[in-house]
Protein backbone atom coordinates (compact mmCIF):
# COMPACT_ATOMS: atom_id res chain seq x y z
CA UNK A 1 0.00 0.00 0.00
CA UNK A 2 1.30 3.41 -0.92
CA UNK A 3 2.03 5.68 2.05
CA UNK A 4 0.21 8.58 0.39
CA UNK A 5 -3.06 6.64 0.37
CA UNK A 6 -2.78 5.09 3.82
CA UNK A 7 -5.91 5.23 5.95
CA UNK A 8 -3.98 4.84 9.20
CA UNK A 9 -3.57 7.91 11.39
CA UNK A 10 -0.05 9.29 11.22
CA UNK A 11 1.01 10.17 14.75
CA UNK A 12 3.50 13.01 14.88
CA UNK A 13 6.43 12.34 17.20
CA UNK A 14 6.33 14.50 20.31
CA UNK A 15 2.60 15.16 19.99
CA UNK A 16 0.55 14.58 23.11
CA UNK A 17 -2.54 12.41 23.18
CA UNK A 18 -5.82 14.26 22.86
CA UNK A 19 -8.94 13.58 24.91
CA UNK A 20 -10.56 11.95 21.85
CA UNK A 21 -7.61 9.53 21.58
CA UNK A 22 -7.99 8.76 25.28
CA UNK A 23 -11.67 7.95 24.71
CA UNK A 24 -10.65 5.61 21.86
CA UNK A 25 -8.22 3.88 24.24
CA UNK A 26 -10.98 3.51 26.83
CA UNK A 27 -13.47 2.00 24.38
CA UNK A 28 -10.93 -0.33 22.78
CA UNK A 29 -9.77 -1.62 26.17
CA UNK A 30 -13.40 -2.20 27.13
CA UNK A 31 -13.82 -4.20 23.90
CA UNK A 32 -10.78 -6.32 24.80
CA UNK A 33 -8.29 -5.03 22.22
CA UNK A 34 -4.58 -5.37 22.93
CA UNK A 35 -2.30 -2.42 23.58
CA UNK A 36 -0.43 -3.11 20.33
CA UNK A 37 -3.66 -3.01 18.32
CA UNK A 38 -4.67 0.28 19.93
CA UNK A 39 -1.22 1.74 19.27
CA UNK A 40 -1.38 0.64 15.64
CA UNK A 41 -4.82 2.26 15.28
CA UNK A 42 -3.67 5.57 16.80
CA UNK A 43 -0.32 5.50 15.01
CA UNK A 44 1.87 5.73 18.11
CA UNK A 45 4.13 3.51 20.18
CA UNK A 46 2.72 0.74 22.38
CA UNK A 47 4.71 2.17 25.29
CA UNK A 48 2.77 5.44 24.91
CA UNK A 49 -0.48 3.53 25.29
CA UNK A 50 0.77 1.50 28.27
CA UNK A 51 1.98 4.66 30.04
CA UNK A 52 -1.40 6.27 29.39
CA UNK A 53 -3.25 3.23 30.69
CA UNK A 54 -1.13 3.27 33.83
CA UNK A 55 -1.75 7.00 34.28
CA UNK A 56 -5.52 6.81 33.85
CA UNK A 57 -6.36 3.58 35.67
CA UNK A 58 -8.73 3.95 38.63
CA UNK A 59 -9.86 1.48 41.26
CA UNK A 60 -13.52 0.50 41.34
CA UNK A 61 -15.60 -1.47 43.83
CA UNK A 62 -13.38 -0.80 46.87
CA UNK A 63 -10.17 -1.51 44.94
CA UNK A 64 -11.22 -4.95 43.68
CA UNK A 65 -11.50 -3.90 40.04
CA UNK A 66 -9.27 -1.58 37.97
CA UNK A 67 -10.37 0.19 34.80
CA UNK A 68 -8.96 2.84 32.52
CA UNK A 69 -10.97 6.07 32.42
CA UNK A 70 -10.28 8.71 29.77
CA UNK A 71 -11.29 11.64 31.96
CA UNK A 72 -8.95 10.47 34.74
CA UNK A 73 -6.09 10.19 32.23
CA UNK A 74 -6.85 13.67 30.90
CA UNK A 75 -6.95 15.24 34.38
CA UNK A 76 -3.65 13.59 35.40
CA UNK A 77 -2.12 14.79 32.12
CA UNK A 78 -3.26 18.37 32.79
CA UNK A 79 -1.87 18.28 36.35
CA UNK A 80 1.48 16.96 35.11
CA UNK A 81 1.57 19.53 32.30
CA UNK A 82 1.28 22.40 34.80
CA UNK A 83 4.45 21.23 36.54
CA UNK A 84 6.57 20.78 33.41
CA UNK A 85 8.75 23.38 31.77
CA UNK A 86 11.52 25.66 32.84
CA UNK A 87 11.35 26.96 36.39
CA UNK A 88 11.84 30.67 36.92
CA UNK A 89 14.75 31.64 39.17
CA UNK A 90 13.89 35.32 39.00
CA UNK A 91 11.50 35.31 41.97
CA UNK A 92 13.99 33.44 44.18
CA UNK A 93 16.87 35.77 43.28
CA UNK A 94 15.08 39.10 43.50
CA UNK A 95 16.52 39.99 46.93
CA UNK A 96 20.06 39.27 45.76
CA UNK A 97 19.52 41.41 42.68
CA UNK A 98 18.31 44.29 44.86
CA UNK A 99 21.35 43.85 47.11
CA UNK A 100 23.74 44.00 44.14
CA UNK A 101 21.87 46.93 42.59
CA UNK A 102 22.06 48.92 45.82
CA UNK A 103 25.77 48.37 46.47
CA UNK A 104 26.84 48.58 42.82
CA UNK A 105 25.11 51.87 42.00
CA UNK A 106 24.90 53.63 45.37
CA UNK A 107 28.07 52.44 47.12
CA UNK A 108 30.25 52.02 44.02
CA UNK A 109 31.20 48.38 44.66
CA UNK A 110 32.27 46.13 41.80
CA UNK A 111 30.17 43.11 40.92
CA UNK A 112 32.86 40.79 42.31
CA UNK A 113 32.86 42.60 45.66
CA UNK A 114 29.05 42.44 45.81
CA UNK A 115 29.04 38.71 45.14
CA UNK A 116 31.91 37.87 47.48
CA UNK A 117 30.55 40.01 50.30
CA UNK A 118 27.11 38.41 50.00
CA UNK A 119 28.54 34.88 50.26
CA UNK A 120 31.01 35.82 53.02
CA UNK A 121 28.24 37.29 55.16
CA UNK A 122 26.02 34.30 54.37
CA UNK A 123 23.05 36.44 53.45
CA UNK A 124 22.45 34.53 50.22
CA UNK A 125 23.16 30.99 49.11
CA UNK A 126 25.27 30.32 46.04
CA UNK A 127 22.44 28.48 44.26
Amino acid sequence: MDSLHSTMNQHIKGKHLSFEERVIIQTRLKDGCSIRAIARELGCSPSTISYEVRRGTVSLYHGKQKRYKADQGQSVYQINQRHCGRKSDFLRKTQFMRYVHKHFFKDGWSLDVCSNRATAVGAFSSR
